[in-house]
């Protein structure tokens, strides 16, 4: 297996989850239905502060130098976007976002700070999540345009493009580290796992509010 066959298999497996994550409901779940610009910007700010926190626990035991170096550039990449959603805001101090991301980080990055081999780590880390992030910064986007605001807009298509960088590395870091079968079947199931729990976690918050993420396409 290559990168790009890779790639093409882990999105062909989580099609299905993939495609609903990449709908307009996201944000409904994300928000609780407070579909209004602060709780947008509250929602992304939380995410990029919990991105940090896993990168930086990574870059801090990481024993493969390019890894290691790669975990470093995206915690500080994730610190920097947290820092430019918070001044989009309304309320410019982000008070207890960060906070509150750091002591309810979800499922997904629960579990990605359990890993421990590298290539698990950029797998899921570098690669699951960035396809995921794509997504939302995909709709968060189209939440500002729909709301006539370019500005938030372009700012949320220059984090969108850092994040397609950081999936474009973890590839290629990807390609370095998978000496084996064993090693991408490992990498695709750490990929593939993240998307379920990302996507379980979506259709949970969808079902409390008694819409149904199957319904959506």
């Amino acid at each position: 297996m290559d990168v790009t066959e890779f790639r093409e298999t882990v999105e062909a497996a989580k099609r299905t989850e993939l495609d609903r994550l990449g709908s307009s409901q996201l944000l409904v779940a994300l928000t609780d239905a407070e579909l209004d610009a602060e709780s947008v910007l509250r929602v992304a700010a939380g995410s990029e502060a919990a991105a940090h926190g896993t990168f930086s626990s990574w870059a801090d035991d990481e024993a493969h130098d390019a890894a290691r170096e790669a975990f470093q550039t995206v915690a500080e990449q994730e610190a920097d976007h947290y820092e430019r959603v918070v001044a989009e805001m309304d309320d410019a101090s982000g008070e207890g976002v960060e906070a509150t991301a750091e002591a309810d980080s979800g499922p997904m990055h629960g579990y990605l700070r359990g890993r421990d081999d590298t290539v698990s780590r950029v797998a899921g880390g570098m690669v699951g999540r960035s396809l995921l992030s794509l997504r939302t910064h995909t709709q968060i986007i189209s939440f500002f345009v729909n709301e006539a605001d370019e500005r938030r807009a372009n700012a949320f298509r220059q984090l969108k493009n850092d994040t397609r960088e950081t999936l474009e590395r973890g590839l290629e870091l990807l390609e370095e580290l998978c000496e084996s079968a064993e090693d991408w079947e490992r990498a695709q199931a750490a990929a593939e796992y993240v998307i379920q729990l990302a996507y379980d976690d979506y259709a949970d918050a969808l079902g409390e509010l008694g819409l149904n993420p199957k319904s959506v396409c």
